[in-house]
């Protein structure tokens, strides 16, 4: 038995039937598809790799303790790994529109929360596989380190054979009960014993201190901004599912050329596709702002391949009623920059930390609560995974393309993910069906955010720095 984190426990509480809470992908790969015996024999050589992808969530009664991950003695890899075609003619928009369809399927809560499909009929010599996780199993970052479970990095890789997996027995409610009673005393006194330790260790500086409440009360200050009413609301349990990709020699030529990070410039692109989609709405207005969630990786290097979340995040402001680029990418630039100078985002990692003391009960009604604010606290998430810089491949065919699904979630209609593959970043834009008709619209903007930004680095290469 293992207790789920405070953070990981959140994510859990919040899925209900118009809010599946699982993160995904679609890998495309050039070559005559496998047959369906082929891809889950690989599946089941690689479970061992992925302990959690065999274990399922037991809660205690009423949800007085956190949840706890078990062996599933019932383990089935048939009810975790299907087959579908695409429709004809076999095209991305065929693929994105089945994409949609099964991203929109909540998974089974009483089995392993995980499911891959392998996906024929793809016109020039393609097919996929859909990945979907739950986001209480992984965060994206973790997610990208179960990718080498799968994926290997030369053609001719040897295949592992498919070994034999004994269950350790189910708890029973007691057993849950207890274990989880002395854990929960346990947590407290573990901090207790490491108090000596932490006094030892230097006090931050007041400085330091100074700054980070500097950038809290900037942060407050951000959700005066004015908003737009129509990207908050209820969400049905449809979804569309589309997308745009750049390529990074383009986005590194934009940076070097105008300064900021990558992630600057993806969310300056991301803020002109808004703008586009207020201003075809009739909402845009000078000053408007659209609140973005934006996820962080507080993950550290020897925590690589951890199955939990190691995320935290910041509240951006993008500032979709300003008209001209530069302006966007610059007030983008000084957001992001104030939050890493004032450990924005660590101290939000302490605060979900702080959590942990609360009752889970509680911490379930607070999590669906905070996702069904009637106010635009939250309007939009946008996330930037790092993927793998080099070619993969699966039973000797390789990658071509990867394409990322984060999930959306009460109130907030639209979300945004990100993710790199050799040399190529591809957006992945997650709406309700019925909210966000005009979906395309926004993808079309956020093209052309990145072909103004890349018109302006022309005109003046090299004049700022790069931060």
């Amino acid at each position: 038995m293992e207790r789920m984190s405070t953070l990981d426990a959140g994510f859990y509480f919040v899925e209900h039937e118009n809010v599946p809470m699982h993160i995904g992908s679609v890998a495309v790969f050039r070559g005559p598809p496998p047959s369906f015996p082929e891809l889950c024999e690989l599946l089941a050589a690689k479970l061992p790799l992925v302990p959690r992808y065999r274990q399922v969530v037991r809660t205690t009664p009423f949800q007085v303790f956190r949840p706890v991950w078990v062996d599933d003695e019932h383990f089935d890899l048939g009810q975790h790994v299907r087959r579908a075609v695409v429709p004809r003619p076999g095209g991305n928009h065929q693929l994105r529109q089945l994409a949609a369809e099964i991203f929109a399927q909540p998974l089974d809560l009483s089995r392993p929360l995980w499911e891959a499909w392998l996906l024929d009929g793809l016109k020039g010599g393609r097919w996929a596989i859909l990945s979907k996780v739950h986001h209480c199993v992984v965060d994206g970052v973790g997610g990208n380190d179960l990718m080498t479970a799968i994926f290997e990095l030369t053609p001719d890789a040897a295949q592992p054979q498919p070994a034999s997996w004994s269950p350790e027995p189910e708890p029973t409610t007691v057993d849950l009960l207890t274990a989880s009673l002395r854990a929960s005393l346990a947590g407290p006194l573990r901090q207790l014993a490491d108090l000596p330790g932490l006094l030892g260790q230097p006090l931050p500086s007041a400085d330091r201190i100074l700054g980070y409440s500097r950038g809290l009360t900037a942060s407050a200050q951000r959700l005066t901004a004015a908003s737009a009413s129509s990207l908050n609301g209820p969400i049905g349990r449809d979804r569309r599912w589309t997308g745009v990709s750049a390529q990074l020699d383009e986005i590194r030529r934009i940076r070097r050329a105008l300064g900021g990070t990558v992630n600057d410039v993806l969310l300056a692109a991301i803020t002109r596709g808004f703008r586009d989609l207020l201003q075809a709405r009739g909402e845009l207005t000078d000053g408007l702002v659209v609140r973005s969630l934006v996820p962080v990786s507080v993950r550290h290097v020897d925590e690589a391949g951890m199955l939990t979340n190691r995320v935290s995040a910041v509240l951006a402001n993008l500032p979709a009623g300003e008209p001209d680029a530069l302006g966007r990418l610059a007030a983008i630039r000084a957001q992001m920059d104030e939050m890493k100078r004032t450990s924005q985002a660590v101290g939000a990692e302490v605060l979900t930390g702080m959590l942990g003391f609360t009752v889970p009960m509680l911490l379930a009604a607070g999590c669906r609560a905070a996702f069904q604010l009637p106010q635009p606290l939250v309007q939009t998430v946008t996330t930037n995974v790092p993927g793998p810089p080099v070619p993969l491949y699966v039973l000797g065919r390789r990658l071509v393309r990867i394409h990322p699904y984060v999930p959306i979630a009460d109130n907030v209609r639209i979300s945004v993910g990100i993710l790199s593959y050799q040399g190529r970043f591809s957006f992945g834009i997650t709406t309700d069906y019925a909210a966000v008709p005009d979906v395309r619209v926004l993808a079309r903007g956020i093209r052309r955010g990145l072909d103004e930004l890349d018109a302006a680095a022309a005109v003046r290469p090299g004049l700022v720095a790069v931060g």
